[in-house]
């Protein structure tokens, strides 16, 4: 039924490039346990779809405008295009330093927020005093977290735990409110910088969401979310632009170091086999995995194609 809706015989995209930074650390890490079972709650039984959405340039635009091929396609200005998208990842990488541990974790790149949780004894961390506990101290000293499949101590896993814990408690708390986790200053730049942003991708953003609302709004549907950025600057994006109330943090995954093939098996033992999952991207990874695993797969390359996948779901086609 869905397949009459996948656009298959137009063009496809390229594979995305990660920004310089987001990929800096490289595709290699060891994840640490990488256990294929998440400890979330088990899916309602009466969920009937799956939507298994990508990120960059399919809900928003960003990696475009720092390439400035999105000015390209569409007529823009790209120096401005540039700019913008330099501006959001200054503030995307700060918002992941500042707030969600990101120098501690870049070298501990997990696919999962609670891919390390089988390792936090439930302290309290109301007093707890991150930045005195040794951690990063500790990961430089033994390179911890690289591709040698050693992992450390259980006190060493014990604090990744806590700082894992602490990001979804963080993500969680702020995800309907990221003005006040920036403070004023920062939120006024935030909110000018997204409606440049969204006036220049002529509401890019504002079209995606429409789709992403709808599906958030039914009982037996849900948004899971599985992109080529590392999972902490993933959080700050989905945060920045306005995507924590459709998407929660259990739904998120990275597929930075494993591939979303990996982690679209990953989704479906999650939600078992007798949903229905449809994926919505503008990539070559993404219609492959779909491809190989029987997933109706909606290609996203223009706004039209956002504006037939909101009707499509208004008329309840999807």
């Amino acid at each position: 039924m869905f397949q009459m809706f996948s656009p298959a015989c137009s063009p496809s995209t390229p594979i995305k490039e990660l920004d310089d930074r987001a990929c800096r650390s490289g595709g290699s890490k060891s994840r640490g346990r990488g256990r294929k079972n998440n400890p979330s709650p088990p899916p309602d039984s009466d969920l009937e779809r799956v939507f298994v959405w990508d990120l960059d340039e399919t809900i928003i635009v960003f990696h475009s405008l720092l390439t400035g091929s999105y000015a390209q396609k569409y007529g823009k200005d790209p120096p401005m295009a540039v700019t913008l998208g330099l501006r959001m990842e200054e503030m995307i990488f700060n918002l992941a330093d500042t707030h969600l541990f990101f120098n501690d974790l870049e070298e501990c790149d997990q696919v999962h927020i609670d891919d390390v949780s089988s390792d936090d004894n439930g302290q309290d961390l109301s007093t707890y005093s991150f930045a005195t506990d040794g951690f990063h101290a500790a990961a430089t000293s033994a390179n911890l977290c690289l591709a040698t499949g050693v992992r450390g101590g259980v006190d060493w896993m014990r604090k990744l735990a806590f700082r894992y814990r602490r990001v979804k408690e963080m993500y969680s708390t702020y995800k309907n409110n990221v003005g006040g986790l920036l403070g004023p200053a920062k939120r006024d730049a935030w909110l000018q910088l997204r409606a440049e942003i969204e006036a220049l991708t002529d509401s890019w953003l504002t079209h995606a969401l429409k789709s992403l609302s709808i599906i958030s709004s039914r009982s037996n549907c849900v948004n899971v979310l599985v992109t080529t950025t590392q999972l902490i600057p993933a959080l700050a994006k989905v945060l920045l632009y306005s995507l924590g109330s459709v998407f929660p943090v259990e739904n998120i995954y990275s597929a930075t170091k494993i591939g979303k093939e990996s982690c679209f098996e990953r989704i479906m033992q999650r939600f078992g086999r007798k949903v229905v999952y449809v994926v919505i991207g503008d990539g070559v990874e993404e219609e492959q995995a779909a491809k190989k695993h029987n997933m109706p797969f909606w290609r996203i390359s223009s706004h039209s194609d956002l504006l037939a996948l909101h009707q499509a779901l208004e008329f309840e086609y999807l």
